[in-house]
């Protein structure tokens, strides 16, 4: 990690600003007597759980892990501090906590936490660890004893297509822990899925828990990008299928084959390293995703060699934190994994080559997500964190107490120096996926910068041509091998298909968090007031923050030993989503925290102060007029032994969308959000441009 020189003690520093730090203190406490009364936790129903429809009920003997939540002392306080030291033209800007500093100013106190062990203790509740910064305990024991504990009933949910178990009230705990315990993450269910877009086969799920140390043996099915495609946008045009027409312009360019690093450096003005230059040497970034492919670290050094030959990895230039064990692998796809840490490890390195990576496996999709970015945090192991996961509507779907557990950590985050970086989303404002718009969380989160996506065209030079939200749609070409699709028959072969949706960044407005500060001014009051009719007329925070590259046709290069029909090996395809945005952005924050020459933490309103300081450092995302773009895939995934499919993707679609719940009922209207000039709630700010790095270091 690199050195953190701007740290200062709990002194002078932060009282003159009026940051009053509460005193660390603690004895331990006995066992308390047996409560007499309970209180509802305000917050501990998730919304889902009256939303969704119920599909089963939980067996009173099933196995139930989860996190006691404690409140932090001082909460405003902790929130004033963080904030302070994160805007610029504080007295405290930049002068951050060390995580020990922290926890003794802000954390629970020892006896709070004997507290609560003790009272689930004396619920015949098995009790785990204490996390370091004791705002979680973790506990475990079965069905009936934890909904006997909590005053609750659980029961099984289809939350958009997945099966999670879910609270059926709000959660009870005794009257004496009422100030105490703000809720119990992990009773309802929340899952997390990885924001990456390839077209390929869903991949393979092997069962059982595996080691952390070796990872599982299996690799994801093959799948390989097709011919023909540009080395550069442009570079292959299509003049062999019939033109999409409505308006497009032909002939159209074909997709990328998969944008290498050094084009992306050179399209984001990240000078390419000479010696000497900035390239993140001396700083640490963290990737978390859930398990480990085991070839992570040895296909990430193969495509740096071959693909990226003036930046091969030094000798402990990566590392990985990995659990004991992992569980839950079928229900959460787990080598559908796999190509995500592999894009993330490979992006962070393409836009800062000299930096160290931390590579930190969550043992499952659900809670051990968190605990991961918790650990990291607690020990202050990087200067910058990248997620490229979330869960899908969560801003709305995910009950309080488990959105206030995950912000007290962002806000140490934020405390201590540590920039912390969600994707945004793949699925547009998610009315395709949920029937209802809403922004992802953790990206809505006021303590976290969403990184959005974007269609990055590059030149044959290696420069930007042209940059617009990522927002697509996608028309198939009615052919013999796509017969008995919808609309493709006999008498429409040679034709083109009605759209049929296709991906787009993830953004949107908040129904949880009111407007921060850094956002009054740059957001557009249409934006921030959108859900007024539920929220009120107060104008609420806006995702994403800013984007880069993320659109599938204008993908990233990724290399990943896969499963193919003669054998495991190495290769290469080209992948999507804003997966590739968050990692690409966290590799240029990890350059930036070294031209400041130390970490710039929670980047938000340093990011937005940009907007009046330095507007030639933001690259303004604006509409892109009619384009689309001509895609060839392999009907089998890896070759064309059994025909090839075509399409058109309508790029910058702004058109309808359509959401079906399974009964046949369906609805349809217009995407949602747009890209403008100025702020957008498709690619926030805009895309790093240049100088973006320099300036944001000075900010």
């Amino acid at each position: 990690m690199g050195q953190r020189r701007a740290v200062v003690a709990l002194s002078a520093v932060a009282l003159s600003a009026g940051l009053a730090l509460p005193a660390a203190g603690a004895s331990s406490v006995g066992a308390a007597p047996a409560p007499t009364s309970t209180v509802r936790l305000s917050g501990s129903l998730a919304v889902a759980a009256e939303q969704t429809p119920r599909v089963g009920a939980v067996p009173a003997d099933s196995a139930v892990a989860f996190e006691v939540v404690l409140a932090p002392r001082a909460p405003t306080a902790a929130k004033k501090f963080a904030t302070a030291v994160s805007t610029p033209g504080s007295a405290v800007f930049h002068h951050y906590l060390t995580p020990s500093q922290w926890e003794a100013a802000y954390s629970p106190t020892t006896a709070q936490v004997a507290s609560v062990t003790s009272w689930l203790t004396r619920e015949g509740l098995d009790v785990g660890a204490v996390s370091a910064d004791r705002m979680t305990v973790a506990a475990s024991g079965s069905a009936a004893r934890v909904q006997r504990a909590f005053g609750t009933t659980l029961s099984l949910h289809d939350v958009g297509g997945h099966t999670l178990r879910l609270a059926d009230t709000a959660l009870s705990v005794p009257a004496d822990l009422a100030g105490v315990v703000v809720g119990a993450s992990g009773i309802s269910q929340t899952m997390a899925t990885p924001d990456l877009v390839t077209d390929g086969p869903t991949t393979g799920v092997t069962d059982g828990p595996t080691t952390g140390a070796g990872g599982d043996a299996a690799q994801p099915p093959g799948y390989r990008t097709a011919q023909p495609c540009g080395s550069y946008y442009g570079q292959q045009v299509d003049t062999v299928q019939p033109p999409y027409g409505n308006g497009y312009p032909s002939p159209a360019p074909y997709a990328v084959c998969g944008y290498t690093p050094p084009q992306l450096r050179s399209a984001y003005d990240l000078p390419d390293q000479a010696p000497g230059g900035a390239d993140g040497t001396g700083e640490t970034v963290a990737v978390i995703d859930s398990y480990v492919s085991p070839t992570l670290a040895a296909d990430a050094a193969e495509y740096a060699a071959v693909d990226d030959p003036g930046h091969p990895y030094a000798t402990g230039q990566f590392s990985e934190l990995l659990p004991a064990r992992f569980d839950k692998r079928r229900q959460c796809q787990a080598t559908g994994w796999y190509g995500e840490q592999t894009l993330d490890v490979e992006s962070v390195h393409a836009t800062a080559p000299g930096a160290k990576i931390l590579y930190v496996g969550a043992a499952d999709c659900f809670d051990s997500l968190y605990t991961s970015l918790q650990t990291v945090i607690d020990g202050g192991l990087a200067d910058v964190v990248t997620d490229s996961w979330g869960d899908d509507g969560g801003d709305l779907l995910d009950d309080a107490a488990t959105r206030a557990s995950v912000d007290d950590m962002l806000t140490m985050a934020a405390g201590t120096g540590i920039s912390v970086l969600f994707s945004s989303g793949d699925n547009g404002d998610e009315f395709s996926t949920l029937g209802f718009t809403s922004p992802d969380y953790p990206a809505s989160s006021p303590w976290v910068t969403a990184v959005g996506g974007t269609t990055l065209e590059i030149g044959a030079a290696g420069q930007r041509t042209d940059e617009t939200g990522w927002s697509t749609d996608r028309s198939v070409l009615c052919e013999k091998q796509t017969l008995g699709q919808a609309g493709c028959t006999t008498s429409t072969l040679g034709t083109w298909l009605a759209p049929t949706g296709d991906g787009g960044s993830g953004g949107g407005t908040s129904y949880e968090y009111t407007q921060p500060t850094w956002q009054s001014g740059v957001v557009p009051t249409t934006l921030a007031t959108r859900n007024s009719a539920v929220t009120g007329p107060a104008p609420y925070r806006v995702v994403p923050d800013i984007s880069m590259d993320a659109d599938p046709g204008t993908g990233f290069l990724v290399g990943e030993t896969q499963k193919f029909p003669d054998g495991t090996y190495y290769d290469t395809y080209r992948i999507g989503g804003t997966s590739v945005a968050s990692p690409l952005f966290a590799g240029t924050v990890a350059v930036a925290d070294q031209v400041a020459g130390a970490p710039l933490g929670f980047l938000d309103p340093a990011l937005y102060a940009l907007h009046a300081t330095a507007p030639s450092a933001i690259y303004d995302t604006v509409p892109s007029g009619p384009q689309d773009q001509s895609r060839v895939d392999y009907v089998n995934s890896i070759s064309a032994k059994k025909g090839l499919l075509y399409s058109t993707r309508l790029i910058d679609y702004q058109g309808p969308e359509s959401y079906c719940d399974g009964t046949g009922n369906c609805a349809t209207r217009d995407v949602d959000l747009s890209v403008l000039p100025g702020y957008d709630d498709m690619t926030g700010l805009g895309a790093p441009s240049t100088g973006f790095t320099t300036a944001l270091a000075r900010s």
